[in-house]
């Protein structure tokens, strides 16, 4: 008898310890999803470790609307990067580009608009015909520019993006994830003068002329959350509302997407929460800024025998601010088999953030210019060189 007064003691105690502990741990998951409860889909990255923060169906594939046109401009900076495109140079308006139906910035037929303007259109006012225009420049046609979108998804390693256009216009077969923009994202905010474009609340085409066009950002928070400067909004009926988001603060950028919203103030109050969330519990330390050289490289086969190589990207670590990280350490290796020519940003190697045995993040180390094979009479004049410098 005393035994099983004892057992049932036993187990109240047990229950009321559970009926405690349940309702805590109920919280801290509601307010974790309470970040974005009317989207289809969300996520919440730190842009220079990759690090995902807060994510809600974040492989969940999706209509992406407009947000297609992240990639577009990822295309767009990386033919102005390699010296392949011009800012300043005049784009002629197919009539094809002209008749794009949606968002657009009304080009015609026949007219020349500068790089720099049409993609002020895209990055602003999501211009469909200005995206075509740019897209038939730099690949001919928009199918073979839409085929080169596809060739980064894949490169980049994205397996559940699909791109039919540029423009984000519906069709059967396109689609994406929130954790897939994301990382699109991510990469274009390399090229770190994006952001000039996307952070311009309004702008002009054509200023001063009869034809001028108001621009005016498509994505609010640019004017109305401090820190905000991109990135790219998107809108169907079979979408919803969606936001590709980038917010820079104490020198932490964050990404943050929202597909299929009900409505716009709903999208942004999610987007909102998301980058609250990241910047009151987190903060990052930057180890390395973008293009900061880390070593010299010497390739006595090459016409220029000393390139740097530099980071490709910046480098921070992340870590709660309660919780600072200690103890890290870099890990770098280079290659040691080099194939000429190199081109500018071409991968040499490979830097590690490490913490211990775990590696916190991988970045790869490039050439900060292009390198080709050095002439015979260069290689000659190089060895007479070094005789003379002999004892």
């Amino acid at each position: 008898m005393k035994n099983k007064i004892v057992l049932f003691f036993s187990l109240c105690i047990v229950f009321l310890v559970l009926s405690f502990q349940i309702p805590v741990f109920a919280e801290e998951e509601k307010n974790e999803l309470e970040l974005a409860p009317d989207a289809q889909s969300a996520i919440l990255m730190e842009r220079d470790t990759g690090k995902i923060m807060f994510d809600k169906n974040a492989h969940k594939k999706l209509p992406p609307a407009s947000m297609v046109k992240i990639m577009t401009l990822l295309l767009i900076m990386e033919q102005i990067d390699k010296g392949e495109l011009k800012k300043e140079e005049m784009v002629r308006i197919s009539e094809n580009a002209a008749s794009m139906g949606g968002s657009q910035v009304f080009l015609e037929n026949g007219e020349e608009m500068s790089v720099d303007d049409l993609i002020k259109a895209v990055a602003i006012a999501s211009g469909n015909d200005a995206s075509v225009a740019l897209a038939e420049r730099i690949a001919g046609s928009e199918e073979a520019f839409v085929a080169k979108m596809n060739q980064k998804a894949e490169a980049l390693q994205l397996k559940n993006t699909v791109f039919k256009n540029v423009t984000g216009l519906p069709v059967k077969g396109q689609y994406s994830t929130a954790h897939d923009m994301a990382i699109i994202a991510k990469e274009l905010l390399k090229y770190e003068d994006i952001t000039t474009y996307t952070s311009i609340y309004e702008d002009y085409l054509r200023k001063g002329e009869k034809n001028e066009f108001w621009l005016v950002n498509t994505n609010k928070l640019v004017h109305h959350y401090q820190g905000v400067d991109g990135l790219k909004t998107g809108y169907t009926n079979e979408a919803k509302y969606c936001l590709t988001a980038t917010a820079e603060k104490n020198e932490m950028r964050v990404i943050t997407v929202v597909m299929g919203a009900e409505t716009i103030k709903k999208r942004n109050k999610m987007t909102s929460n998301m980058l609250d969330y990241a910047f009151n519990q987190y903060e990052t330390n930057q180890l390395y800024k973008k293009g900061e050289k880390v070593e010299k490289l010497q390739l006595l086969k090459g016409d220029n025998k000393n390139v740097n190589i530099v980071t490709s990207q910046s480098i921070s670590t992340l870590f709660k601010k309660a919780e600072p990280l200690k103890d890290v350490k870099t890990e770098m290796t280079i290659q040691d088999d080099f194939q000429l020519p190199l081109k500018k940003g071409d991968k040499v190697g490979v830097l590690k953030i490490m913490k211990g045995d775990k590696t916190l993040s991988e970045t790869p180390l490039v050439v900060d210019a292009d390198v080709n094979k050095a002439s015979f009479l260069t290689l000659f004049k190089r060895t007479i060189q070094n005789m003379s410098k002999a004892p």
